[in-house]
């Protein structure tokens, strides 16, 4: 058996947390620089569909008195970690699938009543967190999201959690559930499948295996098979990333070349630091910039490039020294320059590294980052920095709505008075 643990509009759930006024209020999240809406609350739903542009719906917000909110990272991010601490102790195998969803393993658990084990999750979760979440458990993994979106549609019948342990409930489940609902089939596959009289969860499992190969390849068989009650998606193992990138849109325009040298720089050493915090090397950096593509009354340029390392690395020094002179390889004076972007791939673990015999990293340099890593992690937001970077200046998005940090600083903690 699997649990799908979900939280209920985690990001709007995290404002309230530390402003219970808000309870009942229709409330909406922002994205970067606060372009459109990312998340809403239950009361919020009728009046704001998700990725409104926010600007366009500033009328919208005053006239239902929607409580609108900047993207606040640093606080979801803790709390998205507290709750899985907490969901830790229910299962050794879990796998984390976004900042709100998590899947357990629950092999072994045959002799528990899984019913009450997901109400004992539910109330730790809400008595250690302040966090609501919705439970689904299932014999595998597609059949969990379906129990969880029952849990959350009826939560007062079934108190946040719901279980398919029987064929007649997994049938029923199915024949709920409308087949543009189902976990891995996208607006295309919904509309190819309802012409040809497909409208349900169900209906899908009815089909012919070969059918569904044909047209929806390998991953929808998988999906069928899963729906029918035949495990084939497992936890997936965390791996190594392929790629690490960190790309930013600029707060306004820049026209100077040490402008974007400074943030390339700053994105490079970002990087830098994920390379080393997964233990990995990179050969290629890739470099990019472009212009705001939303301004036609400007002229538009975009370039990217790539450029090979002298041999595999992860210190900062070296990754800056690549990545600016990818920069400098593209850069063209007479443009206003509103993104860019630091990719390094080619990764590579860092105990197998090749190393080149003509030209090789300098030792001291991995000494010298542990250092910087280490002292980054006690001060916080990267005191220690290269002198190519801008040392009073960090990326800062256009947050308006902002609401305060009250867990991850100190001078921003709730003040109580009494």
């Amino acid at each position: 058996m699997f649990a799908l643990i979900d939280c209920n509009n985690f990001y709007a759930s995290c404002e309230r947390l530390f402003r219970p006024n808000l309870r009942g209020q229709p409330i909406v999240v922002l994205s970067n620089n606060d372009g459109c809406v990312i998340a809403r609350s239950n009361e919020a739903k009728p009046f704001v569909p998700m990725g409104a542009p926010a600007f366009k719906y500033q009328k919208i917000f005053r006239a239902n008195k929607v409580h609108v909110f900047s993207s606040n990272f640093a606080l979801y991010g803790d709390m998205s970690s507290r709750v899985m601490n907490v969901l830790a102790d229910f299962s050794p195998d879990i796998e984390i699938y976004s900042i709100d969803e998590a899947f357990l393993n629950l092999a072994g658990f045959e002799l528990f009543d899984l019913n009450d084990y997901g109400q004992q999750m539910n109330y730790r979760v809400s008595k250690n967190t302040g966090i609501g979440i919705g439970i689904g458990i299932a014999p595998t993994k597609a059949l969990t999201k379906v129990a969880n979106r029952i849990a959350k549609k009826f939560p007062i019948e079934t108190k946040g959690v719901y279980v398919i342990d029987s064929e007649a409930k997994r049938i029923k489940a199915l024949k709920w559930l409308k087949i543009e609902d189902v976990w891995g089939i996208g607006s295309r596959h919904a509309y190819r499948l309802k012409v040809k009289g497909v409208h349900t969860a169900y209906d899908f499992t009815q089909l012919q295996d070969d059918w569904v190969k044909k047209n929806l390849a390998i991953v929808g068989l998988r999906l069928k098979k899963d729906l029918e009650g035949i495990p084939t998606l497992g936890l997936n193992e965390v791996k190594r990333k392929k790629s690490i990138a960190t790309t930013r849109t600029f707060e306004k325009n820049h026209t100077d070349l040490l402008n974007v040298q400074e943030r390339v720089a700053t994105f490079a050493v970002t990087c830098a630091e994920k390379l080393r915090k997964q233990n990995s090397c990179c050969n290629l950096i890739m470099v990019f910039i472009h212009t705001n593509g939303h301004r036609k009354d400007l002229p538009q340029y975009s370039r990217n490039i790539v450029v090979k390392t002298a041999s595999a690395t992860n210190s900062s020094l070296d990754i800056v020294k690549y990545a600016i002179r990818g920069l400098k390889a593209i850069y063209k004076e007479g443009y206003q320059y509103k993104k860019a972007g630091v990719i390094v791939m080619g990764l590579t673990p860092q105990n197998e590294k090749q190393f080149n015999l003509f030209t090789a990293e300098n030792p001291k340099h991995e000494a010298l980052m542990q250092v910087m890593d280490r002292m980054n992690h006690s001060i916080g937001q990267k005191k220690i920095k290269l002198a190519c970077q801008d040392l009073d200046r960090t990326w800062k998005m256009n947050q308006e709505r902002l609401s305060p940090r009250y867990t991850t600083q100190l001078n921003e903690i709730i003040t109580i008075k009494v």
